[in-house]
């Protein structure tokens, strides 16, 4: 049976929201599978979530998550906390750890509490981040991301480092690469990714190659 793979994924906290972005190609060892494979996804309207590692087991996380944040939605009337749905992760994580799901996701969103972003591995262990990266590529995205992130930045500041640091990874890692996604939670809005004409253009401006 083959497994595929999702690879790099970078969450950033702004100080009016969360950004992501990740890249689209699919593998199977060196073998590419997709190169348009999605790897964000809305959970909710102020919640989204990435995944790298395998893909089928990152998309059985993925139905928990937004499982429980209709049921909390409809117990309490009240959208789920970011917090909460990343311990929904994590809990599923551990509960199979000895026979466990090789994924790890990232959940971010904006609540009550202002933005955050959640970094959770195949044993559930969970981390709250500034900036993140998983996946292959992740440590040629962080020598973009430590050198440039500020907490100040806002989303429109943040989405063009995002893409810097994907395009980056994309250019340095073989299994990182094809094309790209962007998606963004400002404080007080909802989910929205990138068109295709957005992401040409920020990249235009930023003068790379994709």
């Amino acid at each position: 049976m083959k497994a595929y793979h999702g690879t790099t994924t970078i969450g950033l906290v702004c100080k009016d929201g969360v950004v992501f972005a990740t890249d689209t190609r699919v593998t199977s060892g060196y073998f590419i599978a997709h190169r348009q494979g999605k790897k964000v996804y809305k959970i909710d309207d102020h919640v989204a979530v990435t995944i790298a590692g395998y893909v089928a087991d990152a998309q059985n996380i993925i139905d928990a998550i937004r499982f429980y944040a209709n049921m909390y939605r409809l117990e309490k009337k009240s959208p789920i906390p970011v917090r909460s749905a990343a311990r929904v992760a994590a809990n599923v994580f551990f509960s199979s750890r000895l026979y466990p799901y090789i994924a790890q996701v990232l959940i971010g969103g904006v609540d009550a509490s202002g933005p955050g972003v959640y970094n959770v591995d195949f044993f559930g262990s969970m981390t709250q981040e500034t900036f993140v990266a998983t996946g292959s590529g992740s440590p040629v995205a962080y020598g973009v991301l430590e050198a440039e992130y500020s907490p100040e930045l806002t989303i429109q500041q943040a989405i063009p480092l995002a893409i810097k640091a994907m395009l980056a990874a994309m250019k340095r890692n073989a299994g990182t690469g094809d094309s790209f996604d962007v998606a963004f939670i400002p404080q007080g809005g909802v989910y929205r990714e990138l068109s295709e004409e957005e992401k040409r253009r920020y990249v235009k401006e930023l003068g790379i190659l994709a």
